[in-house]
């Protein structure tokens, strides 16, 4: 897979974040996961653009500091991104997400729901279930309208759409990271009901398929998928999944582990051919909270875990090490019984992250002594 940022494969010496500042505990929690993040912590030398992306200068510029955080992204390879505040009011700046998704080509939203130590999941769920998403098209910015008919009632109308090369990226995406993570590519769309629509992500699916004979496939209709969730054998999944089907997954998925704590979110773009990852943009799936704001209680557990997905795209030895120490941390933390009070615990934010710390420090260390 190309390493995000350089299109011929070749590794910037001291690779370049694009840092997207955002609002409330979103903010907070962004700066934690910076303290992980420090190259006196991971040994991964990294550079930083920084951009406000909180409301208040999203506002001041129109939008324009989201373009610009994008297209440092698309420069660059990677961003972090903290959470941001969508108002409600329509003629608004709204929300960034849409812009940066457009701005930086994101076809793919990734999330992956995992075990949590120390919290409960659905009885069945072992293994990790990871739903790769389209993150463009379909029900989401479609036309809509709404017209009158004789005896008056009213009918509302849809017309949404979806691209052979966005389905195809999806696909071959969802095929490369099961063969990574050694998983089932498992469920798709309903396009039995919908055979020139969903049909058209099926026939993608299907094709990838072939181009990795080596990656078991279990195709099956959206309503089963949903069904045979609940009766998971423990076997590590893939879900490919249109941009509608995907938002009511990932939602599902993650609480079926307990909390949205525990899983970071990528968004990914990718070059013309749709084959390879050209961009990284990682972020907590969760809000804002405003109302933890300052308490210094919020968990920064899926701010941290988004800053060592971010790591394992650099594709050097330092920083995939760094990735790996940062997740296996977090989890051991846990299963030592090492939580914010979301999960039961009585760690602060930030001592909670000076956990961390140690605990990365430490296997680090050991790591190199054993070479």
């Amino acid at each position: 897979m190309t390493t995000p940022g350089n299109s011929n494969g070749a590794t910037d010496a001291k690779p370049t974040i694009a840092i997207l500042h955002g609002d409330q505990t979103g903010e907070e929690l962004l700066l934690e996961a910076l303290r992980v993040l420090d190259p006196a912590i991971t040994g991964v030398e990294l550079d930083y653009e920084h951009f406000d992306l909180s409301l208040a200068n999203r506002r001041k510029t129109e939008n324009e500091v989201v373009r610009q955080a994008a297209r440092a992204m698309c420069e660059k390879g990677f961003g972090l991104k903290a959470a941001t505040i969508t108002p409600e009011g329509q003629g608004d700046v709204g929300s960034p997400n849409a812009i940066l998704r457009e701005e930086i080509d994101g076809k793919v939203i990734l999330r992956t729901g995992r075990r949590i130590p120390n919290v409960r999941p659905i009885a069945g769920v072992h293994s990790p279930i990871a739903i790769t998403r389209m993150a463009i098209e379909d029900a989401y910015g479609a036309k809509e309208w709404r017209e009158s008919i004789d005896g008056g009632d009213e009918v509302a109308y849809r017309t949404s759409k979806v691209t052979r090369s966005n389905c195809r990226a999806v696909a071959e995406f969802t095929f490369q990271y099961a063969a990574k993570v050694g998983a089932r590519v498992f469920g798709g769309p309903k396009y039995t009901v919908s055979p020139t629509y969903e049909g058209m992500f099926k026939e993608e699916l299907d094709a990838a398929a072939e181009r990795h004979p080596n990656v078991p496939y279990q195709p099956l209709l959206i309503d089963a998928t949903f069904a045979l969730l609940l009766q998971t054998s423990g076997e590590p999944l893939v879900i490919p999944a249109l941009n509608r089907d995907g938002d009511l997954l990932s939602d599902m998925i993650l609480q079926m582990f307990g909390s949205i704590a525990g899983s970071e979110s990528l968004v990914l773009g990718f070059d013309r051919e749709g084959l390879h990852v050209r961009t990284v943009m990682a972020e907590a799936p969760h809000g804002t909270a405003p109302l933890l704001e300052g308490k210094n209680i919020a968990n920064p557990m899926a701010m941290i875990l988004a800053s060592a997905a971010l790591l394992s795209y650099m594709e050097t030895k330092p920083a995939d090490q760094a990735s790996r120490a940062i997740y296996e941390s977090v989890f051991e933390l846990l299963y030592d019984g090492h939580a914010t009070s979301d999960l039961g615990g009585r760690h602060t934010t930030t001592e909670f992250t000076d956990e961390v710390i140690k605990r990365v420090k430490k296997k680090l260390e050991v790591w190199s002594s054993l070479g």
